[in-house]
């Protein structure tokens, strides 16, 4: 395949004409037009199916519910192509490996069990019922049950995660690394610390509510476009969109509704942000807390005239904790500090404080941006100390909302996919199956492949997901996945985890969201949770490829009953009839009670938030402020200078690890993937040029070279001393052991590199 390579700066709105040539250009390339034709107009509507994509929820408002990403998502999943044992035979696996990922998944759908024979370096056939007594004897030779690792990826669904998690605690061990970990752990983290529970407070039809909505660290119009809707109307609404993002993305600026036929085929946009700043890679905090000093300093002076003050002290003096302690925290965090941190002016915080001071409702989303540094739960909990000096929980149009990625990984959590399990929900679940569940706490996934670095994981299960990839520090990620006694991948695509096998490996093709999951009792559906704590049904109706692909409960059920028999978990029926996999949950966990009826529910029934009722499960049963000072440094085990930060993000063409194409459209890239984007000024003062080809180095104290080269220079509207580049290209470069405090989160978002000319043009490995 071969592809245009350019930098074409994008001029056009986000959304718009682009968005729908492009949805068009996916659906008749995945050889199935009619088929997906179909399907979309079934996604995201009751008793259609949820997208596989992002956990935005859903208006159940709009004829199209669905966005340019999510249409990619659908047809690349319900594509005609298939990987088959004939593909396998034809190439091996070290062959595959020099292959880009684009090129592994664009081959088509897994539809065979395969085993790897090292021998002769291909995967081979093997039947589901001897794959399933092979996992049995790799776990049933194990010395003790935390010798495997169950990892978990975000689109499993609520039935086969709860299900999983079973099977891990029955054998006795909670080793549930998921992508959770890797993403959003410090939003959980920090908002359970301050709050008491992990999840947002609001609602989707909260932003038709909201005077000002405060966005950090996120770029919707690439990994939820359905969020730049909401902007929208909330925008269009009078809703001042203030922005907080490193680099300059078209999204945030402004959006033409591919709905709206007018904006399609003109000119006509509307705008998102009404102020955008952007702080330095890690300075968020920063910012806030100035926007905090600002605020206090106006408080204090209205007290001082006999005036009433900023904030609401009704509401915090009856339902929070620790405001004195916060406080003296900011009045002992300079104006200098502040700004060196940000990167933002004195000024331009004021004037993100006057807009905040002016709104009476108001609502902090952030995302990845924010979660992915050292510091990331402290980060989440100045957000939160800002929205709680004024009371904005509780009521309608404002609140705290972290916006997931994949569609159900906020479900997977709700359903016991975690590391550190409550006690509560293990005590439900012991009582339940009259069995001890394991109390220690488990690896999250950095831990997970440390262990697997020591030789200490004898079996590694993947549900879902591409840990290769989308782990950091790739050379030693995959190295430890090497080895493992088995690996074993339930996968609907060839991705690169399949290549870096253990000492045996297993892929186990499953069904996709779009399609009839046919069992003992019939045709099934299974749900999801989005970002709204919204318990969605969704059931596929296209025909499987091949006879010989399984759902993901099914696969899981086969598992357990191979491991563990059915003495105490008829697992069969389990996978036979996913209404008794729901009454089970109904049993275990809470706001669950009439699971089964309430999936009848249209546009899905709502879990409910304490928090949002100001009801705060943590230990003083108040919000909690936090009073913890500003960073000291991005770096503190560094002790050079660090000449840039790089964060690294996903292309337009790109859907966390799953590359769709190679183009960057809303940057302007298009045809490659190895670019680096850079401040103007920073290529000039090293006396480089555009499009030079350049070598990243992470700057980091183990010894351990960390460095990709070729990747071309870009110049764009990104702060001085910050860069940004894809992964998993880039993921080499973040360091397995440079992850967030409290959260074990790798700091995607905070690598400190250097920058040389290469020597010569890299291999882009583009077939």
């Amino acid at each position: 395949m071969k592809f245009k390579r350019q930098i074409k700066p994008y001029r056009a709105a986000a959304g718009g004409w682009g968005s729908l040539e492009a949805t068009t250009r996916f659906v008749l390339d995945s050889k199935a037009a009619l088929k997906n034709m179909r399907n979309l107009m079934r996604m995201n509507k009751a008793r259609g199916f949820d997208c596989p994509g992002c956990a935005w929820g859903d208006d159940n408002k709009s004829t199209f519910s669905f966005c340019e990403n999510g249409a990619k998502a659908v047809t690349w999943e319900a594509t005609r192509r298939m990987v088959d044992t004939d593909f396998f035979a034809k190439h091996s696996v070290t062959t595959l490996y020099t292959q880009s990922d684009y090129f592994l998944e664009y081959q088509g759908r897994l539809t065979h069990p395969l085993r790897y024979n090292a021998e002769t370096d291909h995967y081979e056939p093997i039947s589901w019922d001897d794959a399933f007594a092979l996992i049995a004897q790799h776990i049933k030779a194990m010395d003790h049950p935390n010798q495997m690792e169950l990892y978990t990826s975000g689109r499993a669904s609520n039935e086969a995660s709860w299900l999983y998690q079973l099977f891990g605690r029955l054998m006795g061990t909670n080793n549930f690394p998921d992508c959770s970990n890797m993403c959003h752990e410090a939003s959980g983290t920090g908002l359970k610390r301050s709050i008491g529970v992990g999840k947002g407070t609001i609602r989707l039809d909260d932003f038709d509510h909201a005077d000002a909505i405060f966005v950090f660290g996120q770029n919707p119009g690439t990994n939820h476009p359905r969020m730049l809707h909401s902007l929208r109307h909330a925008a269009d609404h009078g809703a001042k969109i203030v922005t907080f993002n490193t680099l300059r993305e078209r999204g945030l600026e402004r959006f033409a509704d591919p709905q709206k036929p007018l904006e399609v085929v003109t000119s006509k946009a509307g705008n998102i942000s009404s102020s955008y700043y952007q702080p330095n890679l890690g300075g968020d905090m920063a910012a806030v807390r100035g926007m905090v000093k600002s605020l206090l300093e106006t408080h204090r002076a209205r007290l001082e005239a006999g005036e009433s003050g900023l904030f609401d002290q009704t509401f915090i003096n009856a339902k929070t904790n620790g405001i004195e302690a916060y406080l003296d925290a900011v009045d002992n965090t300079s104006w200098m500090q502040i700004v060196a941190q940000s990167g933002l002016t004195q000024a331009q915080i004021r004037e993100a404080a006057a807009i905040y001071q002016s709104a009476d409702r108001v609502i902090c989303t952030w995302a990845m941006g924010i979660t992915q540094h050292k510091h990331s739960v402290d980060t989440v909990r100045e957000i939160t100390n800002l929205q709680l000096l004024f009371g904005q929980l509780g009521k309608k149009g404002a609140g705290l909302c972290p916006v997931r990625g994949h569609s159900n990984v906020q479900g997977n959590r709700t359903m016991g996919i975690d590391e550190k399990p409550a006690k509560a929900f293990l005590d439900a679940l012991g009582n339940h199956f009259s069995f001890e569940p394991p109390r220690a706490p488990g690896h999250n996934t950095v831990e997970a492949l440390n262990a697997m670095l020591r030789d200490e994981v004898k079996v590694l299960i993947a549900l879902g997901g591409n840990l290769a990839a989308a782990a950091p520090d790739s050379p030693r990620t995959e190295e430890a996945m090497s080895r493992c006694g088995l690996t074993v991948h339930i996968s609907t695509k060839l991705n690169r985890s399949h290549l870096v096998p253990g000492h045996e490996g297993l892929i186990l093709p499953t069904l996709g969201r779009t399609e009839r999951d046919l069992q003992a009792t019939g045709n099934q559906f299974i749900t999801v949770e989005d970002s709204f704590s919204m318990v969605h049904a969704s059931e596929g109706i296209g025909i499987p490829l091949a006879e010989t692909q399984r759902s993901e409960t099914w696969i899981v059920a086969g598992i357990a009953q191979a491991v563990l028999g059915d003495e105490k978990v008829k697992w069969r029926e389990l996978a036979g009839d996913y209404n008794l996999i729901r009454e089970h949950i109904a049993a275990t966990i809470p706001g669950f009670a009439d699971f089964n009826a309430k999936c009848d529910i249209p546009g899905g029934f709502y879990l409910g938030n304490a928090a949002a009722e100001l009801r705060f499960n943590t230990p003083s049963q108040k919000a909690e402020f936090n009073a913890s000072a500003l960073p000291a440094s991005l770096f503190p085990t560094l002790d050079q200078d660090v000449p840039f930060t790089l964060q690294t993000l996903r292309s337009h063409d790109q859907y966390n690890t799953t590359i769709y194409g190679l183009d960057d459209r809303y940057r302007g890239v298009f045809g490659q993937r190895e670019v680096v984007f850079i401040n103007p000024d920073d290529m000039a003062d090293l006396g480089f040029t555009e499009g030079q080809n350049v070598d990243i180095e992470t700057l980091w104290n183990d010894g351990i070279t960390r460095r990709v080269s070729g990747f071309k220079l870009v110049p764009y509207n990104i702060p001085r001393g910050n860069l940004a580049a894809y992964y998993p290209e880039t993921n080499p470069l973040v360091p397995l052991n440079s992850f967030g405090d409290d959260s074990g989160t790798p700091t995607s978002k905070s690598v400190p590199v250097k920058l040389e000319l290469s020597e010569a043009l890299a291999d882009q490995r583009i077939a």
